[in-house]
């Protein structure tokens, strides 16, 4: 909510979200375009991350850094390549299906701009890790004028030094925590299994209803552990979830997940 509050709106918002309830990297998640989202499955297609080297972002091989237009190859290559642009493993290229409490803010967030890259900088262009970590989240994870608290601009922590990557370690814990069988975890996370259950075990759609159950009770229990004014707030950025509210505040069960997990938002 801090991000949202800095100026990032929507988009710093569900970077962390998605950081939390997917698990994926940092590049999967900021190199992630319109078009690959599908808004019947409900699930966000992982094969071309973003690349940053040297000061220079790139998409599959192509420049990404020029605005709205992502037309120039990257220096010293005639053509792209898809290895330029690959996942860090050939696992890695999968599908993240959303929980649907998370994918209908996913689609909010599409719906509020037109930029090719989803989870873009206010100006439209994709970010570069220095700059969103040293702005933005160190900031509003480690807080401000820690020593005098009644500074105006004194901002207290919410998890000092915790890293974006950290996110995708807390999801995979969550997995773990929720009985997902390892087959799924890995292949959702884009790792590959050891040994032969690489040939004898599968992801079943059962075990992926699983996982969006799971992920979907972690999100209503986050949302009962926040203050009134907190979902006051929330309320008014995405009203769909006055109605969502409503149903916590009545149920015993969603509050008891949400006293276990206090920190899911």
């Amino acid at each position: 909510m801090r991000l949202y509050e800095r100026g990032l709106g929507i988009r710093g918002f569900m970077l962390c979200l998605m950081d939390a309830y997917t698990g994926a990297r940092w590049s999967e998640l900021v190199g992630q375009q319109r078009h690959e989202y599908d808004s019947e499955r409900r699930d966000i297609k992982i094969q071309q991350p973003l690349k940053e080297v040297a000061g220079k972002v790139s998409k599959g091989g192509l420049r990404a850094d020029y605005g709205d237009e992502q037309t120039a190859p990257v220096a010293g290559s005639k053509r792209p390549r898809a290895r330029k642009g690959r996942t860090k493993t050939p696992a890695g290229t999968r599908q993240v299906e959303l929980p649907s409490g998370i994918a209908v803010l996913y689609e909010e967030l599409l719906d509020s701009h037109q930029h090719p890259f989803v989870m873009c900088t206010p100006e439209g262009m994709p970010w570069r890790r220095s700059n969103f970590r040293q702005r933005f989240r160190r900031p509003v994870w480690d807080g401000q004028n820690l020593e005098d608290p009644c500074a105006d601009d004194h901002i207290p922590p919410v998890l000092p030094w915790f890293t974006f990557h950290e996110g995708r370690h807390t999801h995979a814990t969550w997995l773990v925590e929720d009985g997902v069988p390892e087959v799924a975890r890995r292949a959702r996370l884009g790792q590959k299994m050891k040994g032969m259950a690489r040939v004898y075990d599968h992801v079943t759609p059962a075990m992926r209803k699983h996982i969006l159950d799971a992920l979907e009770i972690r999100w209503l229990g986050s949302l009962a552990a926040l203050t009134g004014a907190e979902r006051a707030q929330l309320a008014e950025w995405f009203p769909h979830l006055r109605a969502t509210r409503v149903d916590l505040q009545i149920g015993p069960g969603i509050r008891a997940i949400a006293g276990i997990s206090p920190d899911d938002h």
